[in-house]
């Protein structure tokens, strides 16, 4: 399908929409556009589900959530019909990657734990050693292991 200039595309009302939610006709709305998905609806990498669940209302925000790559946004302009007249679109963001924020360093507190719950765990394996060697001392006559 060749590109539409803005002024060419033909303007569709949300109830028009809303009526071709449906396998044999799916329509989409997604940034105030409208698309007519029903051919691809079996060629969804994610499944028809999806686009059926999302048919004939605005899609934009499950449609970004799922973070689509350039070439399914390349794919979207084959299915261009046309936007809506009465409604000015939602225009989500795209998601961004999650990248993981610095970690803060920790509390004052966390510091102290950080050597004394490993220290108290050695002395308490030693002195666990400790009184495994006293008795099996005695239980030998005081003879070494």
């Amino acid at each position: 399908m060749a590109a539409k200039t803005a002024s060419a595309f033909k303007k569709y009302s949300t109830e028009q929409v809303a009526s071709h939610n449906n396998k044999d006709d799916c329509w989409l709305i997604i940034n105030g556009k409208v698309y007519d998905v029903t051919k691809f609806l079996e060629e969804h990498p994610g499944g028809e589900e999806v686009l059926l669940e999302n048919s004939g209302r605005d899609a934009t925000e499950n449609f970004e959530d799922v973070g689509h790559s350039t070439d399914a946004r390349e794919m979207m302009k084959d299915y261009l019909i046309g936007e809506i007249e009465d409604v000015k679109p939602k225009k989500a963001e795209p998601k961004k990657p999650l990248v993981k924020p610095d970690t803060k360093p920790p509390a004052q507190g966390n510091q102290l734990y950080a050597w004394l719950v490993p220290a108290a765990f050695a002395l308490a394996a030693a002195l666990a050693y400790r009184i495994f060697v006293h008795n099996a001392k005695v239980a030998t006559g005081g003879a070494g292991l």
